[in-house]
């Protein structure tokens, strides 16, 4: 039989979906199951997006231009410009989904070998994008105990080596919920020219920032205009996941010139996504009310639900739509994968995402799960009522929660 690559070997399976088969086999068997392992939105996509889609008139389904039609780019530059970034359309290429983004991106900047420090718990793909483009991830650990906030910059310091080329940062983050400030940013703008460093900015969940508090983009910062780039993505911000619409911003022109590269080879992002996705950008400030307010809304049901289970620990994030909780359990994979298979409460069960596969260092994460809080307030507290009743018997629990992260 033909081998398959090592690099395929190697390829990370993903936390967020790997336990599909198992949710499906509960289904089958007739359970209800409470999906907060993934985060995609039960909002409404915005009605002038769909809209859009309905109302096409083409004769031919064509080909777009590699960086994205100018009529979306410069759609784009209008949102981004509002938000003060002081772009122009050659700063933008749009890309299929967040994803591509992030792929192109690292492929632009990276060469094999080369290391890229990242924050965790950290988005799960960034691991397996780094894979595909042999680039090393050098994880910082950061900890439940202060909300995950940034660590210190002395503690990046310690990892940046001569292969050192690029930090990522998720604001607000995936999977906790971290929003970071403006000290924290301002420390990265820091570090980043100190050693001629990128700044990847992943803004999937820029629209999401909680109790009055303000998205800071590096985009933001004076100074940096060679080294930052941000992805994006509209999937989040209107509730568009299926659209596979992203896009990568960088005030670089050699970085854009590369980038652009890979994006001819891989040809186009779709033409009937783009068309949505501009109109989308006329989306009327009372959605982007109503969602905050429906999220600070669930954030707030489960945090505290979370809060008031006996060992059970989880901090109020400031933004996305996550929390990572630390749960008195053994196994946060093995958990995770009991729930599904051997747990019913009332015929109902959850399902999450062990937090193990946001980390790469071995062994964190062991006793902590991420949840996305996209089902409505009442399907959140039934889905934490089962897991308070699964807690009570499930076979590898702990005396409680040790509330400390591995290696603090």
């Amino acid at each position: 039989m033909p081998k398959i690559s090592q690099k395929g070997q190697r390829m990370p399976a993903s936390p967020i979906r790997k336990l599909t088969p198992y949710a499906d086999k509960a289904k089958l068997d007739g359970k209800k199951v409470y999906h907060l392992n993934i985060g995609q939105p039960d909002i409404e996509t915005p009605e002038g997006m769909l809209n859009a889609i309905k109302n096409i008139d083409f004769k031919v389904w064509a080909y777009t231009p590699s960086e994205g039609t100018l009529s979306y780019r410069k759609k784009l530059t209008e949102y981004y410009n509002k938000l003060g970034y002081n772009i122009t359309p050659d700063n933008i290429i749009v890309t299929t989904g967040g994803s591509e983004a992030i792929n192109i991106a690292m492929m632009a900047t990276l060469d094999a070998g080369d290391e890229v420090i990242i924050p965790e718990p950290f988005y799960a793909n960034y691991n397996g994008f780094a894979s595909q483009s042999d680039i090393v991830v050098k994880p910082i650990l950061s900890y439940i105990d202060n909300g995950f906030a940034l660590p210190p910059i002395s503690e990046f310091e310690k990892l940046i080596t001569d292969k050192t080329k690029a930090i990522i940062i998720c604001n607000p983050n995936n999977p906790t919920g971290y929003l970071y400030s403006q000290e924290e940013l301002d420390a990265l703008k820091v570090l980043a020219l100190k050693y001629d460093l990128y700044i990847f900015s992943d803004e999937a969940y820029r629209e999401f920032c909680y109790d009055g508090r303000s998205f800071i983009s590096p985009m933001h910062l004076d100074g940096l205009d060679d080294n930052v780039v941000v992805m994006d993505t509209v999937s989040k911000r209107y509730s568009a996941c299926g659209a596979r619409l992203g896009c990568m911003i960088t005030k670089n022109k050699q970085l854009i010139s590369a980038a652009l590269k890979f994006a001819q080879a891989r040809l186009s992002a779709g033409m009937v996504e783009q068309i949505a996705g501009e109109a989308a950008v006329d989306t009327p400030d009372k959605y982007f009310e109503a969602v905050n307010k429906e999220y600070t809304s669930r954030r707030d049901t489960l945090v505290n639900a979370l809060n008031n289970i006996d060992g059970v620990y989880c901090p109020n994030p400031g933004g996305a739509f996550y929390v990572v909780a630390q749960l008195p359990i053994d196994n946060a994979d093995k958990f995770c994968q009991w729930m599904l298979e051997s747990f019913t409460h009332n015929n109902q069960t959850v399902m999450m995402a062990p937090a193990t596969g946001f980390y790469s260092t071995p062994g964190a994460g062991y006793n902590e799960v991420r949840m996305a809080y996209v089902l409505n307030n009442d399907d959140l507290k039934a889905a934490m009522v089962c897991l308070d009743e699964a807690l009570k018997v499930y076979p590898g629990r702990t005396v409680s929660s040790e509330h400390l992260a591995i290696g603090k």
